[in-house]
């Protein structure tokens, strides 16, 4: 017995309704991965911006204990940190000035800002890789 037309059209229908289906998985597929890989690279820039806000309170928080407590603020500072933070550099920059209310003692007034980055020297070039947190603060503490 021949086959006659239609079995030949049915059989060519399930070949292309196959294909399409495979077409349709593998676009499927390719925009999974391409969601998974934004989704990663999103999760590693978080993590570098919080160990760069990390760096910038360590900073910050330095430039605090040596205006208070040493009476000390060098225009600028930079610092190298290690530990979990390896690979973070902060600049720490400081004002300082004195303030005279209604009477004596005076009142030095020092301005901090702690710029931390994944950089040698922070500010630097911005590129597709790079991050970087500011913070800022105001002490008063008496004259020394």
């Amino acid at each position: 017995m021949r086959p006659t037309l239609t079995t030949f059209r049915e059989r060519g229908f399930a070949a292309i309704a196959g294909i399409f289906i495979l077409v349709v998985l593998a676009l499927l597929g390719a925009y999974l991965v391409s969601i998974f890989a934004g989704q990663s690279r999103t999760l590693a820039f978080d993590a570098l911006g919080a160990k760069a806000l990390q760096s910038a309170r360590a900073g910050l928080e330095l430039g605090m204990y040596e205006a208070i407590r040493n009476s000390s603020c060098p225009a600028s500072t930079t610092l190298a940190l290690g530990g979990m933070l390896d690979g973070f550099s902060v600049r720490v920059q400081c004002q300082s000035s004195t303030h005279v209310e209604v009477a004596p003692p005076a009142i030095v007034v020092y301005q901090l800002t702690a710029t931390a980055c994944n950089r040698g020297a922070c500010p630097d070039t911005a590129d597709a890789t790079y991050v970087e947190r500011e913070l800022r603060a105001t002490v008063g503490a008496p004259p020394p």
